[in-house]
């Protein structure tokens, strides 16, 4: 099966026109059209149906579509390992959620380039439900997440919990001050939960964000409150920059990594885990 007649069909499937997406592949609409027909000639079905709008995916298109983003996935991680350069042996796929970047993985990728310097690192940022399909697909080594999903074959581990306190940036003398500017920062599912039953009587804030960084940022330009890590607002704890709101509750965040309970590179995947975990530790004692 040819990859590049794939990745045509998966365009086409995402912009549901064969025009827009040769334009986007920047061939030429009876290229595509011949991929496709090729693809479904392979495979004895039709992949689409023509409709007024463009094309829809036809039931067998739909069922290929369920597997061709992992197929192509796993190519590229076959041709990245296959093509390693001189002193690289192996490699090891990392992604993590944005928010925990700098706290763990910054540090974690020099500990792993000073204890295994002959491996290769490919790395990315994504949200839970994308790593949890990508480890089970086998494309990813490790996962570092907010919220996991219990998969058969995949163990999940507890590696740190982030402290989250309501900040302000001017000191709250009377109760319930830091409701008029606050901000609600999204830190997932278990936040919300809590949050709510803790404040179950609060309307909707005027500004929802789903990046703390952005939420911080907004604060400290505009003025306002809002739920951040405890290691985040510090410094600006300690410069006067913020306050912390008395009488809220500090919020436990838990992170973990996910990785397959058997891995044909176990030993390196092991050797990883192990720096996370000296790395998260170190972290939690400042």
């Amino acid at each position: 099966m040819n990859l590049t007649h794939l990745e045509t069909f998966l365009e086409i499937a995402e912009t549901g026109n064969f025009n827009k997406a040769a334009e986007n592949l920047h061939v030429t609409q009876s290229t595509v059209s011949a991929r496709v027909k090729a693809l479904e000639d392979s495979l004895g079905r039709t992949l689409f149906k023509r409709n007024h709008n463009g094309v829809e995916l036809s039931p067998a298109g739909r069922q290929l579509q369920r597997y061709t983003a992992s197929m192509l996935r796993l190519w590229k991680q076959a041709r990245h390992e296959v093509c390693l350069p001189p002193g690289l042996n192996a490699t090891l796929a990392l992604s993590s959620q944005f928010s925990l970047w700098s706290r763990l993985i910054l540090h974690w990728m020099p500990w792993m380039r000073q204890h295994a310097p002959d491996v290769a690192l490919r790395l990315d940022t994504n949200y839970s439900n994308a790593m949890m399909r990508q480890l089970s697909d086998g494309v990813l080594d490790i996962g570092v997440m907010y919220s996991p999903r219990q998969i058969p074959g995949l163990r999940i581990e507890k590696l740190l919990e982030e402290q989250l306190v309501m900040v302000s940036t001017s000191p709250v003398k009377e109760p319930d001050d830091w409701r008029k500017n606050y901000i609600l920062v999204d830190w997932g599912d278990v936040f919300r939960n809590i949050h709510n039953e803790h404040f179950p009587d609060m309307a909707t804030p005027p500004i929802y964000v789903g990046l703390g960084d952005l939420g911080l940022r907004y604060i400290l330009e505009n003025g306002g409150s809002g739920y951040f890590p405890m290691r985040v607002v510090r410094p600006h704890l300690q410069a006067g920059e913020l306050f912390l709101v008395p009488d809220t509750p500090t919020i436990q965040r838990p992170a973990y990594m996910v990785y397959a309970k058997s891995s044909n590179n176990k030993a390196l995947v092991d050797q990883a885990l192990e720096g996370l975990r000296i790395i998260a530790a170190s972290e939690s004692e400042e």
